[in-house]
């Protein structure tokens, strides 16, 4: 667009007409502006309870102001920092283990040349998305106890001598975790990698075929360059959400053996927030939780900004 047309749109006025032809939309969007301020902006009034020794009968205005003491506290407990420990570490499994598997499933389904097999495959992954985590977890339980099916084949391929309980191990524990979110979200997350893919122009891979390219090569100099707009924008946002870590599948398959290992943010929160009473330390936690995922993103905002890769603001 020529300079002078730029200057033009910049100072142009919105006009009371054209708010008029452009009402219903307007109206529409406002109620999704009002959505935002009612369930996400309006509760961040609760964060006050964190510097309050906050008690539900004297409410906001009547509890002890004490500050940063409920932080402070926080972090002389060796639980909390072991449950840090354990939200980042299943975090960052999960974060690796998912993105990857959802490129490499899209790219090898785009591979697929049968409609009717693609679709069978896409059907096939996309369902254990729609599957609760108590279904999910319920699953692998039954899969990896002593008397399930992949102890039943790791005995018959002579892999193990005798059947092992897999969740009565720490060692094991993350690695399940990773399994089931992989397991379940793979296809759903492959569909916006599979989108992508298709608005590459195909005139690209009938040069490259031309040229003598093979399907790997076609893959790695067309494919991986043209939805990589899309994965950085996708890393950016999951990198955010590394502390989400999840609390379904750690509170349904956690135990007292893998205790140590597998009790996330959200969990420590349900304890201390709720069932002890502590509303304080547990808004505290929680606020710990969401400045980090802010700091991550900006972090990671930026260094994407100064490589000259895509970026989110």
């Amino acid at each position: 667009m020529p300079t002078d047309l730029k200057g033009k749109e910049k100072n142009r006025k919105i006009t009371w007409k054209e708010v008029k032809k452009q009402k219903v939309l307007l109206f529409l969007s406002s109620l999704f502006v009002l959505y935002g301020i009612i369930f996400c902006y309006l509760p961040l009034v609760g964060w006050l309870m964190a510097f309050q020794n906050y008690k539900p009968k004297e409410g906001f205005f009547h509890s002890q102001f004490i500050g940063l003491s409920k932080f402070v506290q926080l972090f002389s407990d060796d639980l909390f920092i072991r449950v840090i420990r354990n939200t980042l570490a299943m975090g960052a499994i999960n974060l690796v283990a998912t993105f990857l598997t959802a490129i490499i499933f899209a790219i090898l389904l785009n591979e697929i040349k049968s409609k009717k097999g693609k679709k069978v495959v896409q059907t096939i992954s996309y369902l254990p998305h729609f599957l609760s985590w108590i279904i999910v977890t319920g699953i692998l339980h039954d899969a990896l106890s002593g008397t399930g099916i992949v102890n039943d084949l790791l005995v018959r391929f002579h892999l193990l001598k005798e059947p092992i309980n897999f969740f009565a191990y720490p060692k094991y524990f993350w690695g399940i975790v990773a399994f089931a979110n992989v397991w379940k979200e793979t296809g759903w997350n492959a569909i916006i990698y599979l989108s992508a893919i298709t608005g590459i122009d195909p005139s690209l891979y009938e040069a490259a075929a031309i040229d003598g390219a093979g399907r790997w090569g076609r893959i790695k100099h067309i494919t991986l360059p043209g939805i990589k707009p899309t994965i950085i924008i996708l890393l950016l946002m999951n990198i955010g959400n590394v502390l989400n870590a999840g609390f379904e599948v750690q509170y349904l398959l956690g135990n007292g053996l893998v205790k140590s290992v597998s009790q996330t943010i959200d969990i420590y929160v349900l304890k201390w927030g709720i069932s002890q009473g502590d509303y304080s330390l547990g808004t505290a936690a929680g606020i710990f939780k969401s400045m980090v995922s802010i700091i991550l993103i900006v972090v990671a905002n930026q260094m994407a900004k100064r490589a000259g890769e895509e970026r989110l603001f």
